[in-house]
């Protein structure tokens, strides 16, 4: 398999992030990883669109040839297909709570935290928005001080000892904000701490540039 992939965006990131606490678990997943430079225009090339129409990234190709094109699908294959060491366990509870806040990281926060990136400093190089950047980062304090409210039992990763897809489409999210030279963390030292902590895994010092 191949992970058509660029360093630093969020959603390639948390995948190769996947990837790689998979293989610190001991998963040989055996997928070669691919950099489709974005910068000039790699993505919009016809072989790239053959791949993926939207032109985004990343992009699991299979052994057929056939690809998947959404990051959250392409983690929940891995699962699926290599079940040894699997994140999200094999109990149902544990399986759709892992989901259910992989979802809110996501959609609540890296998205939001992608949004405000390209309104404060892109770089693809839109046009800054203030007013957009303060109402994103407004938007970011309730899910935000969730987080810290999960961390505050003392759990050393957002679901407990070991770790997820939220931890790690978070991590992504944060790696871009601080590309920025930014901090939307806050007076949030539980979750500033998890933020220390986790780059300190080996998986994130493989994957993560900042």
């Amino acid at each position: 398999m191949k992970l058509y992939m660029v360093p630093l965006a969020p959603n390639p990131t948390k995948v190769m992030l996947y990837i790689a606490e998979r293989e610190a678990l001991g998963s040989r997943l055996e997928i070669e990883q691919i950099v489709v430079n974005t910068l000039k225009g790699r993505h919009r090339e016809p072989q790239h669109l053959a791949r993926n129409p939207f032109g985004t990234l990343p992009v699991l190709e299979l052994d057929d040839g056939s690809c998947l094109i959404e990051s959250l699908v392409i983690m929940e294959y891995l699962e699926d297909r290599f079940s040894d060491n699997a994140l999200m366990g094999s109990d149902p509870q544990q399986r759709a709570r892992a989901r259910d806040l992989e979802r809110v990281v996501e959609l609540r926060i890296a998205i939001p935290m992608g949004g405000y990136v390209h309104a404060k400093k892109s770089p693809l190089g839109l046009p800054p928005d203030p007013v957009l950047a303060e109402s994103i980062e407004a938007k970011l304090q309730l899910p935000l001080d969730h987080l810290e409210s999960l961390l505050s039992d003392g759990r050393p990763l957002l679901l407990g000892d070991r770790p997820s897809m939220a931890d790690c489409t978070l991590a992504g999210a944060l790696q871009f904000v601080r590309f920025i030279q930014s901090d939307l963390i806050g007076q949030r030292p539980k979750l500033r701490a998890w933020d220390e902590r986790y780059r300190q895994r080996p998986a994130a010092q493989a994957v993560l540039k900042w």
